[in-house]
């Protein structure tokens, strides 16, 4: 009767299934009564009320939406002061009181429960972090039962997880408190404030519901750089808890009633009513998790995901700085990306004995820095390589002549180019007169789809006119790359993507044009996409092994694939992380002494603005390698979750939020 009335009620309709335990999973514990009505009523919706949209439910919408914060950074949403005016303001005060998590201490995880997926790893065991949580909450309920207190210790939880598991007490206690030390890091906000007042010699307590007895609390903020404060009032060793206000009855009876108490910390119930209302004045310190919560992804690997959203909250929200618009698109949407491509490249090299990696101008610049900051023994098999859409199909036009004349002229047919303007791009203007004088145009005509046919027609004609004033740069260019290739049979080019015509043109010159022995695979971050006219343009090179792919392809990720449009502006969202402070390269040309020199275009764009960018990417690459270090950890970052970040703000609703970085988009067209 019971599994029927179960499948009846719960499992009949998925999307009824689907809320239902999502509810038991986000409240631990939830008594049988209250879950009984919440299903109950979801029936009534549904069957009585005819709300059929509860029929079909999903955690995550197909492509996550959030609305990002586009009146500013982000990090200036929270207006938390600076440390030294909340210093002043504690001064105030006989006996200053912190909580602990969330306060004084942050974790690297979106989620604190989120700690269990280490001591899981260390003691695989499947599905530890559920079983885990699970335990806590018998542990409670028993505790509740037997003395009327639901407040534990980490015994009496390992009590209830024996009986469960199997494992150890002992063990599990030992692991999970190792785990719990390597995560723990001092919140860069309340550091100096706490410094501040033990200059000043204030008493300062700490005070935590926690199932950690004072012991390790002391242990945990002075392996911290808190120091040692004058007592700990924990919730399991007094069974007693700030949330029900008994634990601040205990701190004022311990240490004098007729002493003034501030206390800080960063729930508004048990650290902000509570405190009150026992005679605690009361600063609240705004959750750095709930307050980032609204904009980051959800949609991403558990750990992986729980990391990045933890350490972008800590770093934005702690109060600590405030960011500039820049800075945040680097460190929140570039940063994870660029870590997770740098290990995919390091993989790869690796993997097939690559003996150099050439990352291509301008987006290999920053790369380039994170690379080495991740992998330093590797300097010497680096290299910044000048190269370009420009410079390459100007150098491979004898074998590329198709793409050649799509790129100087199809591209810019009906946008205002002017004849002269197209054969200047292509540094031809010498046979201007002769090109106006066969098509009968003006040089200052437009092109257009009424005449392009005629000037490809007279490009073609004069092919060889074309392929000869270029001569000088290819030499000078196989001067650059034979230095640049010396001793190498095996090289990668890296760039952002997307066609990946310039690793393949590459390659064409090294070895086709120059003779250089070296074979030049492409690692690029994304193909073209699905929406892109040209989708399938560089698939071939990905079925021989010429290219491979970071992000996306047609056979993986393929929903990234279909979604990622060039017409929105995605390429260059993602471009405007990687492009660096510098014009573009036009070529390269015979310089003095009868060597070779790089010319480049006119930058345009903002160097300090786009620096902000990459500073914002070298922080996150920094912090997420001081976090792996710490946990002892080396996580694979899957291209998926590199591009959820940017997924966001790539959406319709964040329009407004990616229109104060479009003035430093690159342009679109070469020449």
């Amino acid at each position: 009767m019971r599994d029927r009335l179960y499948q009846m009620l719960v499992n009949r309709v998925p999307g009824i299934r689907d809320r239902y335990l999502e509810k038991r999973k986000q409240k631990n514990g939830m008594h049988r009564a209250e879950a009984l009505l919440y299903l109950l009523w979801l029936n009534i919706q549904y069957y009585l009320l005819f709300r059929r949209s509860l029929g079909r439910w999903s955690p995550y919408p197909f492509y996550e939406e959030k609305t990002l914060y586009a009146a500013g950074s982000e990090s200036s949403l929270w207006s938390r002061g600076s440390p030294e005016a909340l210093a002043a303001k504690l001064m105030a005060y006989d006996i200053i009181s912190f909580d602990v998590f969330d306060t004084l201490l942050f974790r690297p995880f979106s989620n604190p429960t989120h700690v269990f997926y280490l001591a899981g790893i260390r003691l695989q065991y499947p599905d530890f972090t559920r079983i885990r949580i699970e335990s806590e909450q018998q542990a409670r309920d028993k505790k509740r039962r037997e003395s009327g207190t639901s407040e534990v210790t980490l015994e009496e939880i390992w009590d209830a997880m024996e009986a469960e598991t199997g494992i150890p007490k002992e063990t599990g206690m030992r692991v999970e408190w190792e785990c719990e030390k390597r995560c723990c890091y001092g919140n860069p906000y309340m550091l100096p404030i706490v410094k501040e007042l033990q200059r000043n010699g204030k008493r300062l307590i700490a005070a935590s519901d926690m199932y950690l007895g004072k012991d390790q609390i002391r242990d945990l903020l002075t392996t911290c750089g808190y120091g040692e404060f004058e007592e700990y009032f924990v919730s399991c060793d007094y069974e007693k808890s700030k949330g029900e206000g008994s634990l601040y009855e205990v701190i004022r009876e311990t240490m004098g009633r007729t002493m003034t108490y501030a206390h800080v910390g960063d729930n508004r119930q048990s650290d902000g009513k509570q405190a009150r209302r026992h005679h605690f004045e009361a600063f609240w310190y705004p959750n750095v998790n709930e307050a980032g919560r609204p904009f980051r992804p959800e949609d991403m690997s558990a750990l992986t995901g729980s990391l990045y959203r933890g350490i972008v909250n800590g770093h934005i929200h702690s109060g600590h700085s405030i960011y500039s618009r820049e800075y945040e698109y680097g460190f929140i949407y570039g940063g994870l990306f660029v870590a997770g491509y740098c290990r995919f490249i390091h993989g790869y090299v690796k993997a097939h004995g690559i003996q150099k990696i050439l990352f291509l101008s301008r987006d290999g610049a920053v790369l380039l820095q994170a690379y080495r900051q991740m992998y330093p023994e590797e300097r010497g098999n680096t290299e910044y390589a000048y190269w370009s859409r420009l410079a390459a199909v100007k150098l491979t036009a004898r074998y590329y002549r198709y793409d050649y004349l799509r790129r100087f002229l199809y591209h810019k047919v009906n946008q205002h180019y002017t004849l002269r303007e197209i054969l200047g791009g292509m540094e031809l203007s010498h046979m201007l007169d002769s090109l106006c004088q066969r098509i009968k145009e003006e040089p200052d005509s437009e092109l257009t789809n009424r005449n392009v046919e005629n000037v490809k027609r007279y490009i073609v004609d004069t092919w060889d006119q074309v392929l000869a004033h270029y001569e000088e740069q290819v030499a000078a260019g196989g001067e650059y790359y034979r230095t640049l290739l010396q001793g190498c049979h095996t090289a990668a080019a890296v760039d952002i993507g997307w066609a990946g015509s310039g690793a393949v043109m590459l390659d064409c010159a090294v070895n086709r044009l120059w003779g250089l022995p070296c074979c030049i695979t492409g690692i690029i971050a994304g193909t073209t996409a699905g929406r892109s006219p040209e989708a399938d343009a560089g698939e071939p090179f990905m079925l021989s092994g010429q290219l491979v792919s970071y992000l996306y392809s047609q056979r993986e990720n393929r929903d990234l694939w279909k979604y990622h449009d060039p017409a929105q502006n995605h390429n260059l969202y993602w471009e405007l992380l990687l492009d660096a402070p510098e014009g573009s390269l036009k070529g390269f040309y015979p310089g003095k002494e009868g060597r070779w020199e790089c010319r480049f275009k006119e930058n345009w764009t903002d160097g300090e603005r786009i620096r902000e960018i990459h500073r914002g990417i070298l922080d996150f690459v920094g912090q997420w390698l001081e976090t792996e270090r710490k946990l002892g950890l080396t996580l694979p970052i899957s291209g998926r979750d590199a591009y959820a970040p940017m997924l966001c703000a790539e959406g319709e609703r964040n329009r407004a939020f990616m229109a104060g970085l479009e003035e430093l988009l690159d342009e679109i067209h070469i020449g």
